[in-house]
């Protein structure tokens, strides 16, 4: 599986290196890879005519301020907006072409970008280059389901029992409500609640999965993450954690 091979830790990069280019941009995808990045972190939506469109949110009202939603729009319409530094919308399809060695971890954003999603990922030969991610588990399953052999990681219904059974310290429950599944990501602490911990990565990696946290961008908060054996970061800054690792060498 090449989306696991090389060495740890992963730096990924959370929507590509948008400091100077637009969030999920191939622009941004290829200043991520330059800066060392060794996977992009990406999302994709259905456009209205059925294509896997890269876009984190549903709307475009953020990135183009424009009151409408990716799925009412064609591919060909979302290509003719200008997101910044001559940047369009572009499709998941052209961005495995684009960049035909990179690993590429794709969150389904919503249901009806899943089977779009896997046609575009079968089309570019690309399943064992890609993980699929959800926080929602149907979504997840439907992409899944059409890829054998892919990576994957968990969904909220999936890495919730999950770590409670990693605080408990119990692999074999972990290894249960993982199955199938090469990692978790999560953030470091959710509604209060600590996630990570020196124990719980301890157990995940017993279960034999990966964990990844997000969104990791201040230095100091790289380092500690790392400290407790995390196997990947996503981050905005992939320059910074790039940086950083080089540095612990």
């Amino acid at each position: 599986m090449t989306y696991l091979s090389g060495p740890l830790p992963r730096i990924i990069a959370h929507r590509g290196l948008a400091i100077e280019a637009p969030e999920n941009t191939l622009l941004a995808f290829l200043r991520a890879l330059n800066a060392g990045a060794t996977h992009l972190e990406t999302d994709v939506h259905a456009s209205a005519d059925g294509v896997a469109v890269i876009s984190h949110d549903p709307d475009l009202t953020r990135v183009a301020g424009r009151s409408v939603r990716v799925d009412q729009l064609t591919i060909a319409e979302l290509r003719r907006i200008q997101l910044g530094d001559g940047q369009t919308f572009c499709s998941l399809t052209e961005a495995l072409d684009a960049f035909p060695q990179a690993r590429f971890n794709i969150d389904i954003k919503d249901t009806a970008s899943a089977a779009p999603a896997a046609a575009a990922i079968l089309k570019a030969s690309a399943t064992d280059r890609v993980l699929i991610t959800s926080f929602d588990e149907k979504r997840r399953r439907a992409a899944v389901d059409a890829l054998p052999g892919v990576a994957s990681s968990a969904s909220v219904s999936r890495f919730l029992p999950a770590i409670a059974a990693a605080k408990a310290g119990s692999v074999s429950a972990v290894r249960r409500a993982l199955r199938g599944l090469v990692a978790v990501q999560v953030p470091e602490r959710q509604s209060g609640v600590r996630l990570v911990s020196r124990r719980t990565v301890r157990i995940l990696h017993a279960a034999g999965v990966e964990v990844h946290v997000w969104t990791v961008n201040d230095p100091a908060d790289m380092t500690r993450l790392l400290d407790l054996g995390v196997d990947g970061l996503v981050t905005d800054r992939c320059d910074a954690l790039k940086a950083l690792v080089d540095a612990r060498i």
